[in-house]
């Protein structure tokens, strides 16, 4: 499918504050979320949002300048009330996307509070050099996306033959031994991967991931309203999957069961006050096509919001909205 690029800051100044898809979400933690792209060079299967070339919904890609996401991660860490701070790296996709990901990474480090710069990644982007590269600017931690380690099951999972399992695995190696940690988070899918969950673990403690950090952050299969959905694939209850983890903690004495605290995270208000309360009407001018089809992007005050069902709205115009979801300073809106 054919998209729109658009690079926030430079051909338009939306906020970056209110967009799921980039800018930064605080959620009430010390730690902050860093979108600095959005997009995907893989189509996994079982995607949550829906992302990368075989999208059949997302319409636009977009791209934060560096300078503008910098100047507002420094003005949030500034006003958290926490002394420790987290820039975890992530996105509706794959942040190595993003041209000047070193750089950014480079600038987040030299934020006074800020002790731990992590990222979420598919590995496909990383070689020897760039992982030199964001090691050296500041990368305490990469978070690295393995879903299995049969080359034809880790293609089928990744949604192309293009993807390449030995890279991703010799970027792992790698990794385990830079000044960064690793973490390795595979996707459990009942019945899908479950041979290949016990091989990855095994995997990770051979190479040494973890050296500070949990070395596995095995995630459940969740099925989400506006993600891709595996056929016949039926997610796992939380009492099936932690059973399972702890027989898998007790077979190979690793501990697989995490909690926020295992990586120093804890409560900490939000940094901005939520602007419009869920149900208020408010005026929007829209300046951008939406991440999916049928949305369209406005400013409202100093918030980025989400217009749904907006066929027919034009750039430039200025609406009468509803708001029918606020959650951590993420704003969705219907047009009255």
């Amino acid at each position: 499918m054919h998209r729109r690029v658009i690079w926030i800051g430079k051909d338009v100044e939306l906020p970056l504050i209110g967009c799921v898809a980039f800018g930064i979400i605080d959620r009430g933690t010390n730690l902050l979320q860093i979108r600095p792209a959005s997009g995907c060079n893989l189509s996994c299967p079982f995607c949550s949002v829906d992302e990368g070339p075989l999208s059949k919904t997302r319409i636009t890609q977009y791209f934060v300048e560096t300078d503008y996401l910098l100047e507002y991660a420094r003005e949030i860490a500034r006003r958290k009330k926490c002394s420790e701070l987290e820039m975890h790296i992530d996105g509706c996709g794959e942040p190595t996307l993003h041209p000047e990901i070193v750089e950014i990474v480079q600038a987040l480090s030299e934020i006074e509070k800020v002790s731990v710069i992590s990222m979420q990644t598919n590995g496909t982007l990383l070689d020897e050099r760039r992982i030199e590269e964001l090691s050296e600017a500041g990368l305490t931690r990469f978070n690295l996306t393995i879903n299995a380690l049969d080359d034809e099951l880790a293609r089928k999972l990744a949604g192309t033959d293009r993807y390449e399992l030995s890279r991703v695995l010799d970027a792992a190696r790698t990794i385990s031994e830079s000044s960064s940690d690793l973490l390795i988070a595979p996707v459990w899918m009942k019945g899908v991967n479950d041979s290949e969950i016990p091989k990855i673990i095994e995997f990770a403690r051979d190479i040494g991931a973890g050296k500070r950090f949990p070395a596995l952050g095995i995630q459940n299969y969740l099925i989400h309203r506006a993600g891709r959905k595996m056929k016949g694939v039926k997610q796992m209850s939380w009492k099936e999957f932690y059973g399972r983890l702890k027989e898998l903690e007790t077979k190979f004495e690793m501990k697989l069961i995490l909690s926020p605290k295992d990586f120093g995270i804890y409560r900490c208000d939000e940094a901005f006050p939520r602007n419009f309360r869920k149900f208020e009407k408010v005026s929007v001018r829209i300046l951008a096509p939406g991440w999916m089809r049928g949305e369209m992007l406005g400013v409202a005050g100093d918030r980025t919001v989400t217009v749904v069902d907006a066929e027919g709205l034009q750039i430039g115009e200025r609406v009468k909205v509803r708001i029918i979801g606020n959650k951590h300073n993420i704003y969705l809106a219907r047009a009255l």
